[in-house]
């Protein structure tokens, strides 16, 4: 949502509150008023284009992978390090417990405010962030825990230090290492999904999507300086990339839409984390007795691309 349509928005969400204060003081019936702000309230949201849905994937106040373990799960604890460089705090692994069930969870991390930005690295991991995701996977898989990953990247870090380390190899390695696991691997993609640096841990066997995030190969903005060799044709390789939720549960990329509040995530994060919740007990629950979960993860992703 470009910025104008979210402040009408805000404004109009500024206007009911009064009307129903206003209401509840004076003793008075405004339903009709506030019907008709709700009315046009709604109207704003079902012209969100695909540049809008961009936008809040981006949010600045969209909840990041921390606020949902702090959230959502219980007894979390973080492993830092992948053993052979460093310990890249863009990406956050650990163990938890969720409702009583022993998880995995390994999400991408962007930060809050400058300091902490930088800090994580606007989410963007480097491979020793990759090489601690593994790790970890193969942890789980020892102990036979299922693995949930929290997708939230512009992608992964391009600078030329983290390709002296072997930026390709950690990814291509993750991708290798998640097919091979016996244990049942849950994606979601809550932000941004961009390329293989969302890809290097998005190997699943079911993938859940919020409803306003995107997940792409590319940048809008990348896509629109390669094609048309500049990036303010952003919003038209928006709409060409196919990165929205609906259009990827349509091409089978995804397997469920995570429904969110009116205006994004960040307007009411509670009911996001209870929703998101509940779907990946239910998809644990299914998973977990599952037969051939690993060949069936292969055939999964075998047949993304393939069109009749």
């Amino acid at each position: 949502m470009q910025i104008n349509k979210e402040k009408k928005i805000k404004e109009i969400d500024q206007e009911i509150e009064k009307l129903k204060e206003l209401e509840k003081r004076e003793k008075i019936s405004l339903d009709d008023a506030i019907n008709a702000l709700m009315e046009r309230k709604k109207s704003l949201l079902n012209k969100l284009d695909f540049w809008d849905r961009v936008f809040l994937a981006r949010h600045p106040d969209r909840p990041y992978t921390l606020y949902y373990i702090e959230n959502m799960f219980a007894e979390f604890t973080q492993f830092h390090g992948d053993r052979l460089f460093g310990d890249d705090l863009s990406m956050i692994t650990g163990f938890a417990k969720l409702d009583g069930i022993d998880v995995c969870v390994v999400g991408h991390q962007k930060g809050r405010g400058t300091e902490n930005k930088i800090e994580r690295n606007f989410g963007m991991p480097h491979p020793e962030g990759y090489r601690k995701a593994a790790r970890i996977f193969k942890l789980a898989d020892k102990f036979n825990i299922p693995i949930i990953t929290l997708i939230d990247t512009p992608g992964a870090y391009p600078g030329i230090e983290a390709e002296k380390r072997g930026q390709a190899v950690a990814i291509a390695e993750n991708l290798k290492l998640m097919f091979k696991l016996d244990v049942p691997i849950i994606a979601c993609i809550i932000g941004e999904g961009g390329s293989g640096g969302a890809l290097g841990i998005a190997v699943a066997d079911h993938i859940a999507m919020l409803e306003n995030s995107v997940y792409s190969v590319i940048s809008p903005e990348g896509c629109a300086s390669i094609i048309w060799r500049d990036a303010s044709y952003a919003r038209e390789a928006a709409s060409n990339l196919k990165i929205t939720a609906k259009d990827l549960i349509e091409l089978k990329v995804i397997d469920h839409i995570i429904k969110e509040p009116a205006g994004g995530a960040q307007n009411d994060p509670r009911l996001v984390y209870d929703t998101l919740k509940d779907h990946l007990k239910n998809i644990i629950s299914e998973l977990k007795d599952k037969e051939n979960l690993k060949a069936q993860r292969i055939e999964k992703f075998r047949r993304l691309g393939i069109f009749k």
